[in-house]
């Protein structure tokens, strides 16, 4: 089904590559007058050591470990039989030798007096005297210019390729056009840009090993495709990757979208870089209960790729329309509305922000971040549904492991929460909810509360959230009445030096005191999650009302503004 609809999507691309051609970096030009001498090489960069040159349309195959030579391209061993630093030197000889019979065969077939020039060059190479450039290098690719022309744009060499690679009738039936075929061996070309993956590009379709093989098909042939669909599946999909719109990297996974016809509708922007007018508007549409558009019922794709030693594996694949993406889209965005840090009005985030903040702040993507988060948050952005309780359990760990909580790991326990209740609220956990009478959402608030007591009165190097958070939100029996008691010390120091904010701190205090019957012993993974929001609603909603007082003109202590240095949401 994903190479069908690969397939499909190629016939809208109006620069597909030719048959058999691919973008392909080449570093020089080696021109030729129409007797076949060497005029000089051409360098295609602008001299930089590790370019590998401008990008071409040339004739590609799918390169193995063996000798394989395409058509009047390769690197330095197969056009000029010069070789590599560990290159074995009968090897270079095979390579250049079956270059120069690719070359030989097509001057043959299209007559082409440029493709004599060629041949004459070949045969009487000698590359002791070539004129080589000063900083040339075997490993990147050559072609040929003859009087100015480039021989793999001739339409002759074009048709020659396409026809060789074509090849005749046979006994297949490929999987993806249902049309009677000669499967290829290996499939032409390999797609590029995964995380992780060979710089070259990968084969989504191949086996190399007998455990891979069977009813004694062997390499591509295990999936018999034609030729046609072989290419065009895999140039779709470079197509895709190179496109904003339509590609989104998160770690180890290349997402690609696409829908059957145009629809002028970017989910790649709203689940990379979302932008809160654009949000806003999704939400009102699904709100208003607005008719969809034309474009609404059009058949739309997703699919996640990632790399596995030199394949390309399919982590996922979705076939929906666009109208239910977009209903998904607008739940997605409401699960994840929580005001910002200092109680102002919230953002949304991209799916990057979100799977990030549970893996370290200095933690590197594609090597922490386990393949599953990023799958699951954009299946259900996509297809709805509820987020699982295992990635609730890596936003909860993350934050005893920081002793910290951020507005993006806010935002995700939120999300986990309310996708698990079968109704909710669209307005529901946004802010600080005083009729929550949930025991560790309440005790969340209580910390928060503690923490603003304590910064007021003594402005400590090392807070006590930064000592007790972990065992505050998994055990508060242990912690909370022994942090009670350091805080009526810090409370008579108020009384005295800040009145006012006493009395604001210890009517809170005794609000939220007032509505819990005890500390429990231990809070299961869920009663966390509370935790976790009960802490972020209240601390930022003492923030807001001091940031009321001040722009009142009322007098602020800067203690009462306090943002941690290792809470990045509120840098972002």
């Amino acid at each position: 089904m994903l190479l069908e609809k690969l397939r499909e999507y190629s016939f809208r691309l109006s620069e597909l590559p030719p048959p058999g051609y691919d973008r392909t970096p080449i570093r020089w030009l080696i021109q030729l007058d129409r007797q076949g001498n060497c005029l000089g090489f051409v360098t295609t960069t602008s001299g930089r050591k590790k370019d590998r040159g401008k990008f071409f349309l040339a004739p590609a195959v799918m390169k193995t470990s063996g000798v394989k030579a395409s058509l009047l391209v390769g690197n330095g061993e197969y056009v000029l039989g010069k070789p590599r630093a560990k290159s074995d030197p009968e090897r270079v000889a095979r390579c250049h030798e079956a270059f120069r019979e690719e070359a030989d065969a097509c001057a043959r077939a299209t007559g082409l007096p440029e493709l004599e020039a060629v041949r004459h060059f070949l045969a009487t190479l000698n590359p002791s005297s070539l004129p080589l450039p000063a900083d040339f290098d075997p490993e990147m690719n050559l072609t040929f210019e003859v009087e100015g022309r480039l021989l793999i744009d001739l339409p002759e060499v074009r048709e020659y390729w396409a026809q060789k690679q074509a090849g005749g009738d046979g006994e297949d039936t490929c999987l993806v056009c249902g049309h009677r075929c000669q499967a290829t061996d290996r499939h032409p070309v390999r797609i590029k840009g995964i995380p992780g993956g060979q710089t070259s590009g990968m084969a989504l379709v191949s086996a190399n090993a007998r455990a891979f093989e069977s009813y004694g098909l062997e390499a591509s042939r295990i999936a018999p495709v034609c030729r046609d669909c072989a290419e065009r599946y895999a140039k779709a999909a470079n197509a895709l990757r190179e496109r904003e719109d339509s590609r989104l990297v998160v770690g180890p996974l290349l997402y690609l979208f696409w829908t059957r016809e145009e629809a002028g509708f970017n989910v790649a922007s709203f689940l990379s870089q979302p932008q809160p007018a654009e949000v806003q508007e999704l939400l009102l549409a699904a709100a208003r209960g607005r008719p969809r558009s034309t474009a609404d019922p059009l058949a739309f794709y997703a699919v996640a790729l990632a790399a596995s030693g030199g394949r390309v594996v399919v982590r996922d694949w979705l076939e929906t329309t666009l109208g239910e993406v977009k209903d998904h889209l607008a739940r997605w965005f409401t699960l994840q509305n929580l005001v910002e840090w200092d109680g102002s009005e919230g953002s949304p985030y991209g799916l990057f922000t979100l799977a990030r903040s549970v893996i370290p702040s200095k933690g590197d993507m594609q090597r922490d971040l386990p393949p599953n988060v990023p799958k699951v948050l954009l299946k259900v952005a996509l297809q709805g549904g509820p987020l699982p309780s295992w990635l609730l359990f890596q936003a909860i760990r993350r934050n005893r492991a920081e002793q910290a909580l951020t507005r993006p790991r806010a935002a995700l326990i939120k999300m986990v929460l309310l996708s698990q209740q079968s109704n909710f609220q669209e307005d529901a956990m946004v802010r600080l909810d005083e009729n929550n009478q949930e025991p560790a959402y309440l005790l969340g608030r209580l910390l928060a509360v503690l923490e603003q007591v304590q910064m007021l009165a003594v402005s400590p190097k090392a807070t006590l959230i930064d000592r007790f958070y972990g065992t505050a939100s998994t055990a508060p029996a242990s912690v909370f009445s022994r942090l009670l008691k350091g805080a009526q010390a810090h409370l008579g120091k108020l009384r005295k030096e800040k009145p006012g904010a006493y009395i604001a701190l210890q009517t809170r205090l005794e609000s939220i005191m007032g509505k819990l019957t005890g500390f429990p012993k231990v809070l299961s993974l869920e009663e966390q999650g509370w935790f976790s929001l009960g802490y972020y609603h209240q601390r930022a909603w003492d923030r807001a009302q001091a940031k009321d007082r001040k722009a009142a003109g009322e007098p602020v202590p800067d203690e009462a503004l306090f943002i941690p240095e290792n809470d990045i949401s509120s840098q972002e």
